[in-house]
C-alpha cells in the first residue's frame, strides 16, 4: 500500500521542483506535469497547481489526504519567479528526477535531498561562457556568409562581450539596460574591428555578434505554450522575446549614430553578400555545429550533450541551405521544413539521452533565426529609408513565423511515434 506523506512537505518539494524548472527555462506543461506527477505519487491527489510564466501558485486541501491521528492542514503557497537566464542542464535533472519517483526509485526523503543538490548546481565557469560566446559568434559569423577575417573579428568581439555580460552587465544592470548595452558594446566593438582592417564585411560581423544577445530560450518557450493553449503564458514570453529583439535594436542603432556623429555620417553597408571562403556545405556545416555547440554552452546543458545538439543544429543548416540553393525555396518555405527536421530531431534524440526534446530543440533552432532580417531592419531605419528597414522586418516576420509553424506542426504528431511510454519527452 502506497504510503501517505505530509501535506505540506509533498506540496513543498513538488513547489521546489516547479521552481527550479520554471526559472531555468522549463515550458508550462512540463512544470504543471512534474509538479502533479510528484504530489500524486506520494499520495497527495488534493494539490492544485496554477503556473504563469513568472509565479507558481500551490494550494491543498486535507479532505483526501489520510494521517496518523487526524487530517493534515489546508496548504496555500504563491511562488514569484522572474524570469531570468536559464541552466537548462537543471531542467533535465529536475526531468529525470520525476520519472525516478514515479518509477519508485528514489524514496521522498531521498527526493527532498536531489532537488536540494539540483538547486545548488552551479552554472558553467565564466571561462567556459566566455569561450562560448566567442565560438558562437566566430561560428555564426560563417554562417551568415562572413570570410575568415569575419569569423576572426567576431571571435574577439565575442570574447569581450562574453566577460562584459558576466562581469558588468550581468551583475550590475537592469535587464532593459544591460540588453542595450550589450547590443552597443559588440555593434561598437565590430564598427572598430572594420575601421581597422581586422574585418572585411561589417555587417556580417555585426550579425554574428548579435547572435548571442538573441532571447531563443523565451521566443521557443513562448511558441511551445501557444500551442498547448496556455495563451496567456505564450504571450509573456514572446513579448519577453521582443524586448529582446527591441533592446538589440536600440543598442545597434545608438552605436551607428555614435559612429555617424563621429566620421561625419551612417557607414554605408551594400546589403546582403557571401564570402565564397566559407560558403562551401562543409565548411557551413561545420560552422553551424560549432556555433550551436557554443550556444548549449550559454544555456548550461551537459557537455556530454554538446555534441549531439550541435549535429542537429548543423543538420537543421543544412537543410534550410539544400532548400534554398538546390530547389530555389524561398527563406520562409526553407524555414518552415527546417525547424520541422530540427523539432522532429530533437524528439527522437531526446528518447535516449533521456531528456527534454526541448533542450535539443532550443539549441538546434538558433541556425535559423533571422538575425540577418533583424540587423538589417534596424540598419536600415536608423539611415532613414523607411521602404528598406520595412522590407527586411517583413521578411524576418515571416521568417519567424514560418518557424513557428514548423515547430507547432512538428509537436502535433503524438508522442507514442516516439518513444515509449516512460519517455523523457
Amino acid at each position: 500500500m502506497k504510503k501517505k506523506y505530509e501535506l505540506s512537505e509533498v506540496l513543498e518539494v513538488a513547489s521546489e521542483a516547479g521552481h527550479i524548472l520554471l526559472e531555468n527555462g522549463a515550458e508550462i506543461s512540463r512544470v504543471e506535469d512534474i509538479m502533479s506527477r510528484i504530489a500524486n505519487h506520494y499520495g497527495v491527489d488534493s494539490g492544485n497547481f496554477f503556473v504563469i510564466s513568472n509565479g507558481i501558485f500551490t494550494t491543498g486541501n486535507s479532505e483526501k489526504v489520510s494521517k496518523a491521528g487526524g487530517q493534515a492542514s489546508t496548504y496555500a503557497n504563491v511562488d514569484f519567479i522572474p524570469i531570468r537566464g536559464v541552466q537548462l542542464s537543471k531542467v533535465r535533472a529536475v526531468n529525470q528526477l520525476s520519472y525516478d519517483i514515479v518509477g519508485g526509485r528514489c524514496s521522498f526523503e531521498e527526493a527532498r535531498e536531489r532537488i536540494r543538490q539540483i538547486r545548488a548546481l552551479p552554472p558553467k565557469p565564466i571561462w567556459e561562457q566566455i569561450l562560448a560566446t566567442g565560438f558562437g559568434a566566430g561560428g555564426f559569423c560563417a554562417v551568415f556568409g562572413g570570410g575568415y577575417l569575419d569569423c576572426a573579428a567576431a571571435l574577439v568581439v565575442g570574447f569581450i562581450l562574453g566577460a562584459w555580460i558576466l562581469l558588468v552587465s550581468g551583475r550590475y544592470l537592469s535587464k532593459i539596460v544591460g540588453g542595450i548595452s550589450n547590443a552597443l558594446l559588440a555593434t561598437l566593438l565590430c564598427i572598430v574591428s572594420w575601421r581597422i582592417g581586422f574585418a572585411e564585411s561589417l555587417s556580417n560581423i555585426i550579425i554574428a555578434a548579435m547572435m548571442p544577445l538573441v532571447p531563443g530560450v523565451p521566443f521557443v518557450n513562448g511558441v511551445r505554450d501557444l500551442a498547448n493553449s496556455d495563451y496567456l503564458a505564450g504571450l509573456t514570453r514572446l513579448t519577453d522575446a521582443m524586448l529582446g529583439f527591441f533592446c538589440i535594436a536600440i543598442g545597434v542603432t545608438a552605436s551607428f549614430l555614435l559612429d555617424g556623429a563621429v566620421f561625419g555620417g551612417i557607414v554605408s553597408l551594400q546589403g546582403v553578400s557571401v564570402n565564397p571562403e566559407t560558403e562551401s556545405y562543409w565548411i557551413q556545416a561545420l560552422a553551424a555545429l560549432i556555433g550551436t555547440m557554443a550556444f548549449a554552452c550559454l544555456f548550461g546543458v551537459d557537455r556530454i550533450q554538446y555534441l549531439g545538439m550541435g549535429i542537429i543544429g548543423a543538420l537543421g543548416w543544412m537543410a534550410y541551405l539544400v532548400l534554398a540553393r538546390q530547389a530555389g525555396a524561398t527563406a520562409p518555405v526553407a524555414a518552415l521544413f527546417s525547424a520541422m527536421l530540427v523539432c522532429l530531431m530533437a524528439r527522437v534524440v531526446a528518447v535516449p539521452a533521456r531528456c527534454p526534446a526541448q533542450l535539443f530543440l532550443i539549441c538546434g533552432l538558433f541556425t535559423l533565426v533571422p538575425g540577418a532580417g533583424i540587423f538589417w531592419s534596424t540598419y536600415y531605419l536608423t539611415s532613414g529609408d523607411l521602404d528598406m528597414a520595412t522590407s527586411f522586418g517583413f521578411a524576418a516576420a515571416k521568417v519567424a513565423v514560418a518557424i513557428v509553424l514548423g515547430i507547432v506542426f512538428a509537436m502535433e504528431l503524438p508522442q507514442r511515434l516516439f518513444s515509449r511510454k516512460n519517455s523523457a519527452h
